[in-house]
């Protein structure tokens, strides 16, 4: 598909250059559970500010034996975004990523249409196999079949989304003359998140594009040629982007270096300019910034990005 006629894929996403978005909740909690303070208003402020989009995870429970117990923005993914979106105008409202072998694929497929159908042309979807064991046990799915369960759900889910009053049977359900109701108003963007226990092939035929885990330039050079490579031999005439997440600390010094942390980096704003061109010259299209180990408050932070870094990344287009 030709996505430059949809508003918020050609705002954030153009071959050859990169923008910027923030993951949510925007708040520096490192492990502990976030207060969700203020995040109305710093989304807002992100809109103004020129970043491209907001990113929502897609977490059941809290487990203490999981890396990251504080369970991303607490709040329901899609409920929490359509209510960040009724507050903004711009900003692409994302997932990072659904879980979809964890979401019934007739359900997930009423409440993405739905969502388009309020907040048209801002949603995207990235979509996961998960990894969170204890989410699987309470929906009594068993995570070592959630590699079938995500191709099943997916082809369910398309044609849920796109197909009028057909019939179709799926070991996830069947359909008899009847049709989803709403259709979204527009194509929905569906992003790969890692390989979601696919191939390689699978994740560039049929995602919309791919989220990836941060990596040193060279090895992320590779893994893109790699992908796009692929995709061109699917559709040769088809443009994917690429996207990555960056946790990252802004140092004070706005000149400071890269200094590696936990999956990420201590990085002053000008050299962060810097690093971010080097990932946009091998093909990165989107950077999805994390806040959480931030040692300074989040809106002066984004305040400092907003000045310092986004009007090197800014988005494509602001007309809506």
């Amino acid at each position: 598909m030709n996505w430059q006629s949809h508003y918020g894929f050609s705002r954030m996403i153009k071959p050859n250059h990169l923008t910027i978005g923030l993951n949510m909740p925007i708040e520096n909690h490192g492990k502990e559970k976030p207060t969700l303070d203020h995040q109305v208003e710093r989304v807002q402020l992100a809109e103004k500010l020129g970043f491209s989009s907001i990113w929502f995870q897609d977490v059941l429970l809290e487990d203490p034996t999981f890396d990251d117990p504080a369970t991303g923005q607490i709040l329901d993914s899609f409920i929490y975004l359509t209510y960040m979106g009724a507050h903004t105008k711009r900003i692409n409202l994302g997932t990072a990523a659904s879980v979809l072998a964890l979401r019934h694929p007739a359900r997930f497929a009423k409440e993405i249409a739905s969502i388009e159908n309020l907040i048209p042309e801002r949603l995207m979807i990235g979509l996961s196999s998960g990894d969170r064991r204890r989410d699987f046990e309470a929906m009594n799915v068993p995570i070592m079949e959630r590699g079938r369960l995500f191709r099943e759900a997916f082809d369910y889910v398309q044609h849920l989304l796109y197909t009028d009053y057909s019939n179709t049977e799926t070991p996830l359900g069947k359909m008899e003359n009847v049709t989803l109701v709403p259709k979204p108003t527009s194509k929905i963007p569906m992003f790969m998140t890692g390989y979601a226990q696919q191939t390689l092939e699978y994740v560039a035929k049929h995602g919309d594009g791919w989220m990836f885990y941060p990596q040193s330039v060279d090895a992320q050079k590779g893994l893109i040629d790699e992908y796009r490579q692929k995709v061109a031999s699917f559709e040769a005439e088809t443009f994917k982007p690429f996207f990555q997440p960056v946790v990252f600390d802004l140092a004070e010094d706005k000149d400071q270096q890269p200094e590696k942390i936990a999956l990420g980096y201590r990085v002053g704003s000008r050299a962060l300019v810097k690093w971010l061109k080097e990932y946009e010259a091998i093909g990165v299209n989107h950077v999805l910034l994390s806040l959480e180990d931030s040692t300074r408050p989040a809106e002066e932070v984004m305040k400092e990005l907003g000045e310092e870094v986004i009007p090197y990344f800014p988005p494509h287009h602001d007309h809506k």
